[in-house]
């Protein structure tokens, strides 16, 4: 990853991508994809029935019961987002941080973006009073602020949004009149399903919520790019939707054919993808508590992650020790740990936090290993932290948190 400008957050090209799970393709998603490879004809714009209806059984399975006039599907999330911004118009509003991908396409189309900050105990969802307070100041500046982009399990903080606070916030938005889209590309990487209640936007509030979810986050491999996007009830979801595919179809944002069938075999749910599914999660949500566990005991701070496959990690408790290194701002403290641990490890100002704090996103895909025999040792391993390669790359790890830990101590003053 290269070094951004100190303004703009930088080249959108050099962003940092979704976290990877760092695992092999599932044989049987490479066996549906090389069926469908010899058909010579495209997907419809927004996606074929069987893809739709299998979009529809996966919602329909959490409790969202979604017709296929009100899904589409594009290459990622990133292309449903630009057509949901393009068609619905106005200001966008997000929380800080928020997953890097959000702002970039608001401003492509020359739209403001407002942050909003988000309480203690979470990331993803705005405070609903910050919200109320931002929504005011945006209108009384002469601005329209009309959508509001949230994740209840949330990239880069990965964290889950108590139901409590998202149903305030709900409230707040809907008041202010605003649509919501709700990124739930991670929604099924919960690292304790049992014990972590997760709700989403649109069964709180089914007529202003659009949800959109990302299948690289738990269904395909991220160099298979797709995603779905359920649109609301009523009049105003089959307004938006017919926007929607004008828009993708001015793109020429189609789902590779092939794809495509992967994506629908994915969103069935069928025993291969469940079992993966679930082994993968479970690797990850050990290996990120390995690294959570590490990094606190070094004294920086991070919220316990509960979702996902990475970590949102503030390093303001060891500045002293930062500055010695001539460490001042997000951007530099990303070259340093990028370069000490040896993967990428990019700061907080890519995900719309302040350039000063000093906070960056840890991943756990690199911590598998370097080659597909090991990271699939880690997936089959009852006890995947006591594999010698993993063991290797958490002690090097922890290596240079306790080295910023220790010099933290030696530049502390004398009490």
């Amino acid at each position: 990853m290269r070094r951004t400008h100190l303004e703009g957050h930088g080249p959108v090209r050099y962003g940092p991508p979704l976290p990877d799970d760092g695992l092999p393709v599932l044989p049987e998603l490479s066996a549906v994809l090389a069926a469908a490879a010899s058909r010579p004809g495209e997907e419809p714009v927004g996606g074929g029935p069987g893809l739709l209806e299998a979009a529809g059984g996966y919602w329909a399975r959490r409790g969202l019961s979604t017709g296929t006039d009100r899904v589409a599907a594009g290459p990622g999330a990133p292309s449903l987002l630009l057509a949901l911004t393009a068609a619905l118009g106005g200001d966008v509003l997000v929380p800080r941080p928020c997953a890097a991908w959000w702002a970039p396409y608001a401003r492509l189309l020359g739209r403001p973006v407002f942050h909003v900050t988000t309480p203690a105990e979470c990331g993803g969802v705005p405070d609903p009073y910050a919200l109320l307070e931002t929504v005011r100041r945006v209108r009384a500046e002469g601005g329209d602020p009309r959508l509001l982009v949230l994740s209840v399990a949330d990239d880069p903080t990965a964290t889950v949004a108590p139901p409590e606070l998202l149903h305030e916030t709900v409230e707040a938005a809907e008041g202010e009149g605003l649509h919501l889209v709700s990124d739930e590309t991670w929604r099924d990487t919960l690292h304790d399903p049992h014990d972590t209640v997760l709700l989403s936007p649109a069964e709180m509030l089914p007529d202003r919520v659009t949800v959109v979810t990302d299948l690289a986050g738990a269904l395909l491999p991220p160099g298979w790019p797709a995603a779905v996007a359920r649109f609301p009830e009523g009049d105003t979801g089959e307004a938006l939707h017919a926007r929607v595919l004008d828009v993708l179809t001015a793109l020429g944002a189609r789902v590779a054919g092939p794809v495509a069938a992967a994506a629908g075999y994915a969103l069935g749910e069928p025993e291969p993808v469940t079992v993966r599914r679930d082994a993968a999660v479970r690797l990850h949500a050990r290996v990120a508590d390995a690294v959570h566990a590490a990094v606190v005991a070094a004294g920086a701070l991070s919220r316990p992650p509960q979702a996902g496959r990475h970590l949102y990690v503030d390093l303001a408790e060891l500045r002293s020790a930062l500055g010695a290194h001539d460490i001042g701002d997000a951007q530099e403290l990303e070259d340093f740990l990028t370069a000490g641990l040896g993967m990428p490890a990019p700061g907080g100002h890519r995900f719309g936090d302040d350039l000063g704090a000093l906070r960056v996103r840890l991943s756990t895909g690199p911590l598998l290993g370097g080659t597909d025999e090991e990271r699939t040792e880690c997936l089959m391993s009852p006890s995947p932290l006591e594999l010698p390669h993993v063991q290797r790359a958490l002690i090097s790890l922890r290596s240079v948190f306790d080295d910023l830990r220790d010099d933290a101590q030696r530049w502390e003053p004398p009490r």
